[in-house]
């Protein structure tokens, strides 16, 4: 008589893995965490740029209007003439001078706060001593905070001030009148205002080089000239490119050091900062004010993507051009 044989029971269905469980826990967790500040974000930053996106479309009614003989109130939405009113007639020319000015401020201020600030962090990172007194004195201009500068240059700058005695010409300089000296002004306080903070991160950089290679150098015979081109410069790099960004995204929204500094309708000085301030405050003019700002915020965006991609700054942090973890 034959017999059965009692199949072999189905093994249970492996058990989800631990592992996925917690990472979806540490996803949960982050994105808790991160909330509130990115909240807080939304109300400082996402808020006030979609609201002045939506200014810029739009122009006051305040007055007369010239076909009923009625005073109107409110807002009237007029489409994209507050941007074209840009580049036409005297408001375009003001605003073509404002982003000359803006964009000139931004390259001769920051070429030289390159300059300056590479030469500090040479001095800041040699072992000498009193290194700490002369950090110290270095990094105080950076500190101040830019309206204290501006009021601080421009008592320097006045007619009967330091610079002039310094230069005892037969006609004192007006520094703070419209003209190219009150440009000139502009990028002396810049340049003594932010120039250590390219200073100090280049010293940040140059402390992570190990001395070994400077050591190597040395042995090869290099001179000191040639190691700061092939050593120093290439390992700095990073830094100094992170920095240089920083400085350019700053000037170009330049505001209180002119303001404090000459004052605001100088055709010398006018930035777009400046002159969306005016528009806003002084004309009441929000629909135009915010087209300015709209098209800085644009500029700086164009500007800063072109930068790291043409000069890969590593902004984000990244390595060999690969996204960090």
């Amino acid at each position: 008589m034959a017999t059965t044989v009692d199949a072999p029971p189905t093994p249970p269905p492996p058990a989800p893995p631990v592992k996925q469980d917690r990472r979806a826990g540490t996803g949960r967790l982050a994105a808790l965490l991160v909330s509130p500040t990115m909240l807080v974000l939304a109300l400082v930053v996402a808020y006030p740029i979609l609201a002045a996106f939506r200014l810029s479309f739009y122009r006051d009614n305040d007055g007369i209007d010239p076909e009923t003989g009625l005073v109107q109130s409110g807002e009237t939405f007029v489409g994209l003439d507050n941007f074209t009113d840009m580049f036409s007639g005297d408001a375009g020319e003001r605003f073509r001078n404002a982003l000359m000015n803006t964009t000139t401020f931004t390259v001769v201020a920051v070429s030289i706060e390159v300059v300056l600030g590479v030469l500090m962090a040479l001095v800041m990172h040699r072992a000498f001593k009193g290194r700490a007194l002369v950090r110290a004195a270095i990094l105080v201009p950076w500190a101040v905070p830019t309206a204290i500068a501006g009021l601080l240059w421009r008592w320097i700058f006045q007619a009967d001030g330091v610079v002039n005695k310094v230069l005892d010409l037969d006609e004192p300089v007006l520094w703070t009148t419209d003209g190219i000296q009150a440009w000139f002004a502009v990028i002396i306080a810049d340049t003594w205002k932010t120039a250590p903070f390219i200073g100090l991160l280049v010293l940040a950089g140059l402390q992570v080089i190990s001395n070994e290679v400077y050591e190597a150098a040395k042995l090869d015979g290099a001179s000191p000239w040639k190691t700061f081109w092939s050593i120093t410069l290439p390992l700095v790099k990073p830094t100094l490119l992170v920095a240089v960004l920083f400085r350019i995204l700053d000037t170009l929204r330049l505001f209180d050091l002119p303001f404090t500094l000459i004052g605001p309708g100088k055709d010398a000085t006018d930035t777009i900062t400046v002159i969306a301030y005016e528009e806003a405050v002084k004309f009441g003019k929000y629909g135009p004010a915010s087209a300015y700002s709209i098209f800085l915020f644009a500029y700086v965006a164009v500007v800063a993507f072109v930068f790291v991609k043409l000069l890969g700054a590593d902004v984000l942090g990244t390595r060999d051009g690969k996204k960090g973890r």
